[in-house]
């Protein structure tokens, strides 16, 4: 791939990062949006509230990075100390700016509760030899320095503060300043496969790819995607050839390839769902409501989420579902038999077109001989038809609770 692209490195301020207790979610969405247009993460770092630490990790940036940008310590309390030490970085002094005021003095009139106090107009004192950005909804400024034709950004860590300020003022400088080449990136989702087998049933097509397409395995519960990251001068000419690998890969894999962009499974379904007007409703023994959950975090999952039933028990699978007690005795809550009557049941009790249902030993305990932990048994029932099928998933509870859950969500697109 070609390596004249701009480097970025982010590096986020604050101890409470380092101590766990806030999770950094600004590197990630910003790694995501710089890359959309198409600057390359150099490094991500996270460091203390500590000025040594701060400059030490500003001075490694600069030898590997063309622009550094800054999250957090720009409040206005005494363990905020980015600006300070980058106004001492570059040998400089704070000066009042008048429009920063101003700018906090809007934001205030319409938050009635709030006053300006001395620490919020300190706000207003900014290193003299920066760009000073204002930040619409919050009190703390943006400082924009250049050195030696590299750019050094300090930004709140407010997450909302640093999103709306990197939409619509920091991205579009650097695209003004900057070059960059056209980056694609294309998802495809593959099922039934090892990382590892995978690789090697795709490998001669993984060797062929051209210089400028790069690939890149994501697996996860039962699931590998398949990343092409594509980079070149000329968008119409990589994205023909971005387009003309997929095809070449869905020719190997054929069917194990259950999605051509990255989209959870959960989200795909209800698409297809919406589309052919269809509503879904699940009977869980094993997976404890875990299909249901995966569809009601859909917004609108109205339209195509019927209702489910958590049929933990035997009495429940029989009472509510109407699950034989002759073929729980005869044959386990974790069959054929069962898992198909649930299907059924959950379809007509909740008056839906489809349902899916799962019945299996998530573990630790509870495994046989004959059906050792990890035994699933997943049955989808559309009107007349009803397709049922055993998985043996391993030995981890979260993970066989995961698995189920994927596993019949796809049964259910391919049922429909």
């Amino acid at each position: 791939m070609t390596n004249n692209r701009v480097k970025v490195e982010i590096i986020t301020i604050g101890d409470e990062i380092l101590i766990g207790q806030i999770v950094d979610t600004n590197s990630a969405w910003m790694a995501t949006e710089l890359n959309r247009f198409g600057f390359e993460l150099a490094q991500i770092t996270s460091v203390h509230d500590d000025a040594n630490h701060i400059v030490e990790s500003l001075q490694l940036a600069l030898k590997r990075a063309d622009v550094v940008l800054f999250t957090g310590g720009i409040g206005p309390t005494n363990d905020d100390i980015t600006k300070q030490t980058l106004t001492k970085f570059f040998n400089t002094k704070l000066v009042f700016d008048e429009s920063v005021l101003k700018n906090i003095e809007h934001l205030f009139s319409t938050r009635p509760n709030f006053v300006i106090n001395e620490l919020t107009k300190a706000q207003a004192m900014v290193p003299e030899n920066c760009i000073v950005i204002q930040n619409l909804v919050g009190t703390a400024p943006v400082t924009w320095f250049e050195k030696d034709g590299k750019i050094i950004v300090s930004m709140p860590g407010v997450p909302y503060e640093m999103k709306n300020i990197m939409t619509t003022e920091i991205i579009p400088r650097l695209q003004n300043r900057f070059e960059t080449p056209e980056l694609i990136h294309r998802t495809v989702q593959v099922y039934g496969y090892g990382e590892s087998a995978l690789a090697l049933k795709i490998a001669d097509w993984e060797n062929e790819l051209p210089e400028f397409i790069s690939l890149a395995y994501l697996p996860s519960s039962g699931i590998v995607k398949l990343r092409l990251s594509g980079l070149l001068e000329d968008k119409l000419t990589l994205e023909f050839s971005v387009n003309q690998q997929i095809d070449k890969l869905s020719q190997i894999l054929g069917s194990s390839i259950f999605a051509y962009e990255d989209i959870p499974i959960e989200q795909l379904v209800g698409k297809l769902l919406k589309l052919k007007g269809l509503k879904v409703a699940t009977a869980e023994s094993c997976t404890g409501g875990n299909i249901a959950h995966k569809f009601t975090l859909i917004p609108g999952s109205s339209e195509f989420f019927a209702g489910s039933v958590v049929a933990y028990s035997n009495e429940i699978k029989t009472n509510v579902l109407h699950v034989s007690e002759e073929d729980l005795e005869k044959y386990g809550a974790v069959s054929q038999a069962v898992v198909e009557q649930m299907a059924i049941g959950a379809r007509k009790l909740l008056k839906s077109d489809i349902a899916v249902a799962t019945s299996g030993i998530a573990g630790p305990t509870g495994g046989t001989s004959e059906k050792p932990v990890g035994t699933v048994w997943i049955s989808v029932c559309l009107e007349g038809v009803v397709t049922s099928r055993e998985f043996q998933f391993g030995a981890l509870r979260e993970q066989n609770i995961l698995r189920a859950t994927q596993a019949a969500l796809l049964m259910v697109k391919e049922l429909i």
